[in-house]
């Protein structure tokens, strides 16, 4: 049975409401407005009269500047909540300000009971047709991958047409590329249109996990398997039965978590640490890196039998400077993400923004992109985002697409081999500099643990002592 919620010091429409909707609806009335607030956050009503002096009142004691923010007392609960205003011609004008801020319709006083039941009717269907096209947009991806995902990059139509080749299947996947390229987001995909899409996804960042921590994170532990183990405890692989395990920064696992994994891999089985009992897995694993396993196998950083394992079928996510068609598709899906969540209505982005962002060389890729707009979002007063809500260096030459210089001598894995040490080499020291070397604040930057860091330090031979 379907709950309708009634806000209104006018007895008389409340009791055209009640006896013109029931007994298709269960009526709950509001002894005032903050007994309606309460209400409505109490549960979920299919739908809410409210009367506009209501919204006038809350509007005025939050010191809201626009009916939108105050809609959003009532969208942080139900998001999704259909509201339809009640008011007196007197205040049509602010009503239709509430309307255009997002509520689904409005009433006047006195309630006519036909246009009652037509705009209840209207905001339903409204409703089942946005149900309807919901269901439509998750049967048109199940069939293509590419209807879903807006992009006009050549490079990322081949990524979207393996996914949707391998997310049916119970192959592993290994996910390359840049850190902030979107490989998170390629995992979740592939789970989603998976036939274990109805079961648990977890994720783990092997890198944020402290080295002795990693088998009992993954297996689990029995009682007293080591100092600290007070009881027993279930491991990721154990919780994630039937599901999907996404390991990212595969690379940074400790060679005695290396050998477990590779047996789970090879047997469909595991034990605790400190067990004894053998457990089998159902789970699916998804791994991800931004390193060259191939490479680190060769230098014995990485077991060999369990990359092949891993890559089985890989798929390389190309960083956001190769699929610069994407750029403007991004922009936009960012704007109308940050739109929805705050209570800012930006309408555009200026040109001179747009083509600064087409020729940026995109060091960091989407996550980057992501926290420009996240920054400059807060920061614009007007409403288009504008050149002086973001940083100045993405306006200048240095931060133009330039051409990398090629070495034809060199295989195309070493070439590649040595643009990535290039770049992360200038990329941490950069942000070495910028944070005096202060190691968690690096990491913090460049989103990656310390541990990681240290061995990317090590690697390259910085040290932090010579950017103080």
């Amino acid at each position: 049975m379907q709950h309708i919620l009634i806000g209104s010091p006018d007895r008389e429409a409340v009791a055209t409401i009640t006896k013109g909707l029931s007994p298709d609806f269960v009526m709950v009335v509001a002894a005032n407005r903050e007994d309606f607030l309460y209400k409505f956050r109490e549960r979920r009503f299919e739908l809410s009269f409210v009367d506009i002096t209501y919204l006038d009142q809350f509007r005025a004691q939050q010191s809201f500047n626009d009916y939108k923010k105050t809609l959003n007392l009532f969208w942080q609960t139900f998001p999704a909540a259909n509201i339809i205003v009640l008011s007196s011609q007197e205040k049509i004008r602010s009503t239709v300000e509430v309307v255009k801020a997002g509520a689904s319709n409005y009433l006047t006083y006195p309630l006519d009971l036909v246009e009652l039941k037509f705009i209840v009717d209207n905001v339903y269907e409204l409703d089942l047709l946005e149900s309807k096209l919901d269901y439509f947009r998750n049967s048109f991806w199940q069939k293509d991958s590419l209807g879903l995902v807006q992009t006009n990059s050549p490079f990322m139509k081949k990524v979207y047409s393996n996914v949707m080749s391998v997310a049916p299947t119970k192959t592993t996947v290994l996910l390359t590329g840049e850190t902030g390229t979107g490989k998170g987001v390629m995992a979740k995909l592939i789970h989603s249109h998976s036939n274990r899409k109805d079961n648990i996804f977890i994720s783990i960042n092997c890198g944020a996990i402290a080295d002795n921590l990693v088998e009992s994170e993954l297996f689990g532990h029995e009682k007293g398997a080591f100092t600290g183990a007070l009881k027993r405890k279930l491991g990721k692989f154990e919780i994630t039965r039937g599901g999907t395990i996404f390991l990212d920064e595969i690379g940074t696992i400790s060679p005695s978590a290396q050998v477990k994994l590779l047996h789970v891999l090879q047997e469909k089985s595991f034990q605790r640490v400190g067990g004894n009992d053998t457990l089998e897995s159902d789970v699916r694993i998804i791994a991800a890196t931004n390193m060259d396993l191939k490479e680190m196998c060769d230098k014995g950083l990485f077991r060999r039998d369990l990359y092949y394992r891993l890559n089985v079928f890989p798929i390389e996510i190309p960083p956001l400077r190769q699929r610069s068609e994407d750029v403007d598709l991004l922009a936009n899906t960012f704007l109308k993400s940050f739109n929805r969540l705050n209570t800012k209505n930006i309408r555009g982005i200026a040109p001179e923004v747009i083509e600064a962002l087409r020729n940026y060389s995109w060091p960091g890729n989407i996550r980057e992109m992501e926290h420009l707009f996240e920054r400059a979002f807060i920061l614009e007063e007007g409403p288009v985002l504008s050149v002086d809500s973001f940083p100045l260096e993405l306006f200048t030459s240095e931060a133009l697409l330039t051409p990398i210089p090629v070495n034809a001598l060199l295989s195309l894995a070493e070439a590649r081999s040595k643009a990535v040490d290039d770049f992360q080499v200038e990329y941490l020291q950069e942000l070495l500099t910028r944070n005096c070397g202060r190691i968690k604040q690096t990491a913090q930057a460049a989103d990656i643990s310390t541990r990681q860091l240290h061995k990317l330090m090590k690697k390259y031979s910085l040290d932090k002592k010579s950017f103080r």
